[in-house]
């Protein structure tokens, strides 16, 4: 009889932690998590994104590898993020794929991209100035010529010296993360500009083309 409640006892132990096994490996793809060994179309956008932007070559293919992992890495390292090499809420939103994160952390995460391109293209601007950069992004991702999505916006390739110059990787001020809440809530000084420019430095013959919407700070904002 106890040889048989012994047997017992270990099969249901056994069971249990089988069962443990596989909640583990289960649960982060329940919380938006993604990580080495995860598989399927969400991985597949989260390689795309990488891809488009410059930081993985690898194949398309929907699988979770060490080299998604370490594009992952240098993307989080780049853009301020934990580099862990996992693909949770924050970096869902960092990569513009809020819809694959929970919706509680969505609207954070264009708080913050549009936050870091205000503080890297606008530091040192008057408030105004910092809320409209963050207009022209959020009137970009509304134009049919540009990405429909803040991160699309940000990271098109050429659009924001910012994003390569290392301005982007700086810390993020305070007034910056207010400046883009202020703009997400619709607050927009610069009307429908798509572009702006520092007449000090600007060198395109073809920026100082553009009709003139506005000026604040040592920014000119056009159409």
């Amino acid at each position: 009889m106890n040889r048989k409640k012994t047997i017992s006892a270990l099969a249901l132990l056994f069971a249990i932690n089988i069962l443990l096994i596989a909640v583990c490996q289960c649960a982060p793809h329940a919380l938006g998590a993604y990580s080495l060994g995860s598989s399927g179309n969400a991985v597949k956008q989260i390689q795309q994104r990488l891809s488009n932007w410059g930081y993985y070559s690898g194949k398309i293919d929907g699988v979770y590898g060490t080299k998604t992992r370490d594009a992952v890495i240098y993307f989080q390292r780049k853009n301020g993020l934990t580099a862990d090499g996992i693909v949770g809420n924050a970096t869902l939103n960092a990569l513009g794929l809020s819809s694959l994160a929970s919706n509680s952390t969505a609207n954070n995460g264009d708080v913050y991209l549009l936050a870091r391109i205000i503080s890297a293209e606008a530091r040192g601007e008057p408030y105004s100035g910092q809320v409209a950069v963050g207009a022209v992004v959020l009137n970009r991702v509304k134009h049919p010529s540009f990405p429909n999505s803040i991160a699309g916006v940000i990271y098109q390739k050429g659009a924001f010296t910012a994003v390569t110059d290392g301005q982007f990787d700086k810390p993020i001020t305070d007034s910056a993360y207010q400046a883009a809440r202020d703009a997400l809530n619709g607050v927009n000084p610069v009307g429908s500009a798509i572009y702006y420019y520092n007449p000090a430095t600007a060198t395109s013959s073809w920026i100082w083309s553009r009709t003139i919407i506005a000026k604040i700070g040592k920014h000119v904002f056009c159409i």
